[in-house]
């Protein structure tokens, strides 16, 4: 205990960034079991450190442990540290401690402390949630916004717009907006290094770090999870490779599974196992067990600075399509539309495109929009893309 108090302490003697992320204002401080769910790099890490200190504790009372980093269990030593006093638990990497969620029920059940985890992907946590669902509190930290990230960039405060506070009023608030930055000019700084918060670390070394993200994400975490060996891994990260190339319009499940060297089933399971993984996103199919049951309508990777490490050529498209999603997936349900590209939540209309693109296949339909690239300040129908990244 005394080494993990040491560590601890070395923990909450870091500098804590000022700026909190979107999900700091939605976490009920009042629960007793806290769980901080999302993909390795998005800043679960410091998020969890920000909720600790919310609590204005003194250091003795709370304790920072890493769960890849102990040889005791998880109940064992929230008992001792309680009997010491202790008050608050936090435990980082909650997926790599052993049989992580009977040791919750029982450190919830018989142990009067207050417990905030977080696990680096939703794949093993994801089955533990029937488990933990009475007792615990689970919230999803997706990666950073384009609001948050010129927050970050620029050291500045930026509110957040509801949707249907931006279709009404875009022309007014980007207006306002261009007066604190530059958005086109920020926006493809974003889509080079926005979507990670390790950005202000330094960008020269930005995308090895995310490579390095991704092959532990496949190489670590996937592998063991699933109990996949070396070569399957390999084929999983081709496929990766293979949807940069395929048009989500354009997707064929048959050609994509015969690329890969994989049968159409396998081909489901690998895809289950990257959206689980947070590495890539899915408009339709339905899911069952670990696997797809029917083809999806669209596959995008999870964020647009993927693109940039895993496609030789990426498709413009794609990566609009794939900004809008990541930006609205957080609070809206997103579904395939035959006439424009997206319909959201059953009420919208959204057609995707640069700021040339016409109303051609939208045209005569109600609450229909063009979310357009390239826009600084839209008019009417016409939305500037970047501007949805205003929503969380």
């Amino acid at each position: 205990m005394k080494r993990l108090i040491q560590l601890s302490n070395l923990y909450f003697s870091l500098p804590t960034p000022i700026f909190r992320r979107y999900l700091f204002d939605r976490i009920d401080f009042d629960a007793r079991l806290i769980g901080i769910l999302g993909q390795r790099g998005v800043g679960k890490t410091t998020l969890i450190r920000q909720i600790a200190q919310h609590y204005g504790l003194p250091a003795e009372k709370m304790l920072y442990i890493s769960a890849d980093n102990i040889v005791k269990s998880l109940s064992e030593i929230a008992m001792e540290f309680s009997a010491m006093g202790g008050e608050l638990l936090i435990i980082d990497e909650i997926h790599k401690a052993e049989n992580f969620a009977l040791e919750l029920k029982t450190i919830y059940d018989f142990v009067d402390i207050k417990v905030i985890f977080s696990g680096s992907s939703a794949l093993e946590i994801e089955h533990a949630k029937v488990d933990l669902s009475r007792r615990a509190l689970f919230y999803e930290l997706s990666a950073l916004s384009f609001r948050e990230f010129i927050c970050i960039e620029k050291g500045i405060r930026l509110d957040t717009y509801d949707l249907g506070t931006i279709l009404s009023d875009h022309q007014s608030i980007a207006m306002e907006l261009k007066r604190s930055f530059k958005p086109l000019e920020h926006f493809i700084r974003y889509r080079r290094y926005g979507c990670y918060p390790f950005f202000s670390e330094g960008t020269q070394g930005y995308d090895l770090r995310l490579n390095e993200i991704v092959n532990i994400i496949l190489d670590s975490e996937v592998a063991a999870i699933y109990n996949i060996e070396w070569d399957k891994i390999h084929t999983i990260r081709k496929l990766l490779h293979l949807l940069c190339a395929s048009v989500p319009v354009e997707l064929n499940i048959q050609n994509l599974a015969r690329s890969a060297g994989i049968s159409r089933n396998t081909l489901y399971s690998y895809l289950y196992y990257l959206k689980k993984a947070n590495l890539i996103e899915i408009i339709g199919g339905n899911f069952k067990g670990k696997k797809l049951l029917n083809k999806p309508d669209k596959i995008y990777l999870d964020n647009i600075n993927l693109y940039n490490i895993l496609c030789e050529q990426e498709n413009i498209g794609s990566v609009r399509e794939s900004f809008f999603v990541s930006q609205l997936k957080v609070d809206h349900a997103i579904l395939y539309s035959s006439v424009g590209d997206f319909a959201v939540d059953d009420q919208w209309l959204f057609e995707i495109g640069g700021k040339n693109k016409s109303f051609e296949q939208i045209r005569g339909f109600e609450n229909a929009y063009i979310a357009s690239d390239g826009l600084e300040i839209g008019f009417g129908q016409k939305i500037p893309l970047w501007l949805f990244g205003f929503l969380y």
